[in-house]
């Protein structure tokens, strides 16, 4: 079987057009539609049917997409086995990282950058769930997610850093006088929150729901400028890592430390028992070396 073919099929399937499939391989329709028809005469069963703009699989053509994708990544794997053979001089790096963490790591990318030039860096941005499932289906090497991760999921977990996490008002009477909030006073304003493909919102709803208490959340958002702004605008307040806090407007706004235990701690996450290339060791020992008081602590 053409490994080409089998490619070309599944990624027909996923964009549910020939079109851009084609788009999407760089190749021209025409070839596309070739392998397929070579790869069903090679199989002896029909995998497609169209129905007006609809691509429907047949049994056959179930099966062969289900384990085509595993086949594929399998594929991948001897690839950057084989790849890793060489030295670091080329190669890809496939990341995950939350919005919240790029301005974190602006510094080890810039020493890894330096450090293996040849190496190119694809950096993904979603939230910390997002990536943690991209991570685990195989389309990330690596991943910058909060921690903890849910236990029960088959990750290691390097920790980088540590930040507290403060409650971010607006800049007026009678925060002004305040030097710190509690987690129940929190619960008795609007609260503004990340949805729920962050980390931070597993976080602080199991804060709550441990203290036994029900915040009103009355936005919910992706973007931190966008809570700030919204709490600048009197819509409610905001929990938010320090880090994130110092960024914004202290004309405009305040942000008091949370009292609780509770920190916005960052590590990096790949697959457990899965192959590691030469790139995605060399940015762990990159990230190892740029946090030595965090890093060492590994878990796997």
């Amino acid at each position: 079987m053409d490994v080409r073919a089998l490619r070309y099929f599944v990624e027909v399937v996923r964009q549910q057009s020939f079109t851009r499939a084609a788009e999407a391989l760089f190749v021209t329709q025409p070839t596309i539609s070739k392998m397929l028809r070579h790869l069903e005469e090679e199989l002896g069963c029909t995998l497609l049917l169209r129905e007006g703009r609809r691509l429907h699989l047949t049994d056959s053509g179930e099966v062969v997409y289900q384990r085509g994708q595993l086949i594929l990544q399998e594929f991948k794997q001897l690839e950057m086995e084989i790849a890793d053979i060489n030295q670091l001089k080329t190669g890809e790096l496939r990341l995950g990282v939350p919005p919240m963490v790029g301005m974190q790591i602006a510094g080890s990318v810039s020493a890894f950058r330096q450090r293996y030039p040849g190496i190119a860096l694809k950096i993904v941005e979603a939230g910390g769930l997002a990536v943690q499932e991209a991570l685990l289906s195989g389309s990330l090497d690596l991943a910058l997610t909060a921690l903890p991760v849910d236990a029960s999921l088959p990750l290691n977990t390097l920790t980088l850093m540590r930040h507290p996490l403060c409650v971010l008002v607006p800049h007026a009477t009678p925060w002004r006088t305040r030097k710190s909030i509690s987690l129940a006073e929190v619960a008795q304003h609007p609260l503004l929150i990340f949805n729920e493909e962050f980390s931070l919102n597993r976080q602080l709803k199991q804060a709550f729901q441990r203290a036994g208490l029900a915040p009103q959340i009355a936005v919910r958002s992706g973007q931190w400028d966008f809570l700030a702004a919204m709490v600048q605008a009197g819509m409610g307040v905001a929990i938010l890592p320090e880090p994130i806090c110092q960024r914004l407007d202290r004309h405009s706004l305040l942000w008091l430390p949370l009292e609780s235990d509770l920190t916005w701690t960052l590590g990096l996450i790949w697959r457990e028992g899965s192959y590691l290339s030469r790139s995605a060791q060399a940015w762990i020992d990159c990230c190892r070396a740029f946090w030595p008081d965090e890093a060492p602590k590994l878990s796997v």
